[in-house]
């Protein structure tokens, strides 16, 4: 997977207002292809393991509620450099921070509502993509 694999996830704020749909056609503009995707509602013990990264900053209580509190879709993307890519179509954490026609800048609602997760290394899109798929669940590349 290194290299042209990442694993983003629509978060719950933007899943459940009705914005998955213009996000995955964006990310699908940029030239990244489904993989793998599929909708869950991650329990408190699924999002501190999955954020567990995160445990001992301020935010990470606050990053669990929120992560559990509606529905998701974690996805597999794949392209060239998916990880440097897909961090720089999404832009910057705060959206109020994130590069015109971003995700973030055109979804997201605030520094902590920010719409899409995504990894930030092959090393971690490698662990977080295992977190939510096999590998009978990937697609082949074509």
């Amino acid at each position: 997977m290194a290299g042209n694999r990442t694993l983003t996830i629509i978060k719950p704020d933007a899943f459940g207002s009705g914005k998955a749909g213009k996000i995955i056609a964006h990310l699908e503009g940029a030239g990244f292809r489904v993989v793998a995707a599929r909708v869950t509602h991650l329990s408190e013990a699924e999002a501190g393991a999955f954020y567990q990264v995160h445990r001992e900053r301020p935010f990470y209580r606050s990053l669990v509620s929120f992560m559990t509190s509606g529905a998701c879709m974690p996805m597999v993307l794949e392209r060239d450099d998916a990880v440097a890519a897909l961090r720089s179509t999404i832009g910057a954490t705060d959206p109020a921070e994130a590069a015109a026609g971003t995700v973030r800048k055109l979804f997201a609602e605030s520094k902590e509502r920010n719409a899409i997760h995504a990894s930030d290394s092959d090393e971690n899109a490698t662990r977080e993509s295992g977190f939510f798929f096999s590998e009978t669940e990937l697609v082949r590349a074509r």
